[in-house]
């Protein structure tokens, strides 16, 4: 890709839409990776990655100039107003070329480096393994073994190289059926429940109005007999019949009910991508509505059809695991088994097992059933310049159908949706390698693993952000069935409308949680570690001679108990107000007037120097832990003027308790009040008087 003559354009007017003060005028610049549009009157600078712009339309001349709107993946949409036309139309054809590259090796991930993350580009890439995952399932075993038919990708080139198969199906038997299904997809399994019953997916069979396949008819009967429970299978055919009849004319569409015995047969109606992406579009209008009113907004919600959508989707999520749940193996399948199938497979194990809602069970799905398994995240997130007609918005909806089931079961999930937001944005980024690529076999083509970094490995490296305050995993225990009703499903204003900050609240309920229980984690921390302090205190003054020369006993420390703590404690009070510090020349002094009787604590401290490291030891400690916390309410900006909206994680320093945005709070270091010494989040000023002063070891 050639390099960008990054220009920059003045006087640039920002079309506010509710907004009642007057549009902002700032300098647009555009540089080979970002357009930057910076509003020095308020403070503020909107970063727009080119890989995350969905379109640029120029739209009619004004007196003011000539207005472009850029619309993004991640549903942000601005106006630019710039004032000569030859500026717009330039902008225009390279925004147009920028953000939808030709070669797929132009993308952002090939050129991003994580900086100041320090981060290894190894990191995240080898976190989940696909024959681990399915070792935890208790596969391979007696019923189910792994083959290696496709381990240079021959049967399916969109499949993963291992295969889980009955371990009765013989390789004619798998072959033929490969041949039989849709893009090779053979029937093969992705999920064994607690129960034996199985989940598996393919792709549609390729029969026509009367073709049939002996050996995927006995590929289908070895699934049935592996299953202890009973002998019966359900196919999930996840399109609507209509749609499943209409491509029995191209040559393919679903099995017949005649000629696969003991298969009960179900269509979930979920519509096709070309449905969906008209959906979401006009989902979008409604969002953009000029003159928004409530009838107007409620009716688009309704017209466009997404909330029927998402239903749909969690619909056939909650029968599949139900006929898990009761025994029952499923067979699930699309056209081509990686836009629906991915859907539903995922919600459905999702139901089922704790793990997959823990972070990093939930990668570890995401790894597999849309990784893994071939869907095409380069074709469907429009990553490069393809047909239009390929791009739907197909993991945006499932996303969306977790986050409905957060909703509804708060306390089982151990991430929050700041976690499916950072996700989405990602998918649609290029910043990471991990969703390039239409399947594995691009991937490891294309070699992402040692040219990009993987976004695990950034998520592990921020976990605090995405913890669920609520989660109690105690209770996460079994299959949860979610509330189908209409009227539970609500519209998520915090993706579609997050860059809307005059209809949000001030802050995130999420956000107050997190911030109020990291708190009380770095306040539990310090007092640990004070009440250490106390009982080794306590033991020496309870083995430390009388003035009489004897020892205390252990009767006379516990009769003396709250006085001796209380002089103590004032005494220590006393001495940090002072704000005595730690000086090898102020030990020495000490030490050497310690014979005309001039001493710190009491008589009964034999070591005066000892007495005052140990004392500035102990003011380290109190003065490196914040104990009270800056409200999150009515903050408006990072001390470095960058401003703090909704949409920003607004997060403290544990040292000084301040609130400060991402950039700013990217240092961590162990903190010498806490007993742990794990690392806790702090600002740049706190980091630079943590690193000078000298190293505290907690207390054995």
């Amino acid at each position: 890709m050639e390099t960008i003559k990054t220009p920059k354009i003045d006087n640039v007017g920002l079309l506010e839409r509710y907004s009642s003060r007057r549009n902002a005028v700032g300098a647009l610049y555009l540089t080979a990776t970002h357009l930057i549009y910076v509003d020095h009157d308020n403070k503020r600078e909107t970063w727009i990655l080119h890989s995350h712009i969905s379109s640029v339309t120029k739209l009619p001349l004004t007196p003011q100039g000539s207005p472009l709107q850029v619309r993004t993946k991640t549903f942000l949409s601005m106006t630019f107003v710039i004032p000569k036309e030859r500026d717009a139309h330039d902008l225009f054809i390279s925004l147009s070329q920028l953000c939808q590259p030709t070669s797929i090796e132009d993308l952002y991930s090939f050129r991003y480096n994580m900086g100041s993350e320090d981060l290894p580009r190894e990191a995240g890439w080898a976190l989940f393994d696909l024959q681990l995952e399915f070792e935890r399932m208790g596969v391979p075993n007696e019923s189910w073994t792994m083959t290696s038919l496709n381990k240079d990708y021959e049967i399916c080139d969109t499949y993963p190289r291992y295969l889980y198969v009955p371990a009765t199906a013989q390789t004619a038997v798998l072959l033929g059926s490969s041949r039989f299904r849709s893009r090779g997809r053979l029937p093969v399994l992705t999920y064994l429940h607690s129960t034996k019953a199985a989940l598996c997916r393919c792709s549609q069979p390729l029969s026509g109005f009367s073709a049939r396949c002996v050996e995927d008819e006995s590929l289908l009967v070895c699934i049935q007999k592996v299953n202890p429970n009973t002998a019966q299978l359900v196919v999930v055919d996840t399109r609507p019949k209509i749609n499943a009849m209409a491509n029995r004319a191209a040559g393919k569409g679903y099995e017949s009910e005649a000629n696969y015995e003991n298969t009960r047969f179900h269509f979930a109606g979920i519509d096709n991508i070309h449905v969906m992406r008209s959906s979401l579009t006009r989902l979008l209008e409604t969002c953009e509505l000029k003159t928004p009113a409530m009838a107007a907004f409620l009716n688009g919600v309704e017209s466009s059809g997404w909330l029927r959508h998402i239903k749909s989707i969690l619909d056939a999520a909650v029968f599949i695991a139900k006929t898990l749940e009761d025994g029952s193996s499923v067979l699930v399948h699309c056209s081509d088994g990686w836009d629906r199938t991915a859907q539903v497979c995922g919600l459905s194990q999702i139901l089922l097992d704790p793990y997959y809602r823990t972070i990093h069970g939930f990668q570890a799905l995401i790894a597999k059933e849309w990784l893994s398994f071939g869907h095409k995240f380069t074709d469907r997130c429009g990553h490069i310049s393809i047909d239009p007609k390929e791009v739907s918005p197909v993991f945006t909806q499932w996303l969306e159908c977790v986050w409905n089931l957060i909703q509804q079961f708060p306390s089982v999930f151990q991430f929050n949706d700041r976690l499916l937001l950072c996700i989405h944005d990602h998918v649609h980024s290029c910043q990471f390698g991990t969703f390039v690529g239409n399947c594995q076999k691009d991937r490891i083509d294309l070699r992402l693993e040692e040219k990009t970094y993987s976004l695990w490995g950034y998520i592990a490296n921020h976990m605090n952000e995405f913890l669920n305050p609520l989660y109690k995993p105690d209770t996460n225990v079994g299959f949860i069935q979610p509330n189908l009703a209409p009227q539970t499903f609500k519209f998520w204003r915090e993706m579609y409308c997050r860059w809307e900050t005059g209809l949000h609240p001030r802050e995130s309920l999420t956000d107050l949680m997190v911030a109020s229980k990291d708190h009380i984690n770095s306040l539990d921390d310090h007092i640990r570690l004070l009440q250490k302090r106390i009982k080794l205190t306590e033991e020496k003054f309870a083995t430390h001679p009388n003035s009489n020369g004897e020892n205390n006993t252990e009767e006379s420390v516990e009769d003396n108990r709250l006085t001796y703590k209380k002089n103590l404690l004032d005494e220590m009070n006393m001495k940090v107000q002072r704000k005595i510090e730690y000086d090898p020349l102020m030990v020495t002094s000490f030490a050497n007037k310690s014979s005309d009787g001039l001493s710190l604590l009491s008589s009964d401290y034999h070591d005066k120097t000892e007495d005052i490291m140990a004392l500035a030891k102990l003011s380290d400690e109190l003065n490196s832990v914040a104990l009270e916390w800056k409200s999150v309410r009515g903050v408006k900006e990072c001390p470095c003027s960058t401003p703090l909206d909704v949409s920003t994680r607004k997060s403290h320093c544990w040292s000084c308790g301040e609130i400060y945005c991402a950039r700013c709070l990217d240092k961590s270091a162990s903190l010498p009040g806490h007993i742990s010494q794990k690392q806790s989040p702090v600002c740049r000023e706190c980091y630079r008087v943590l690193i000078k002063s000298a190293s505290v070891e907690s207390p054995e």
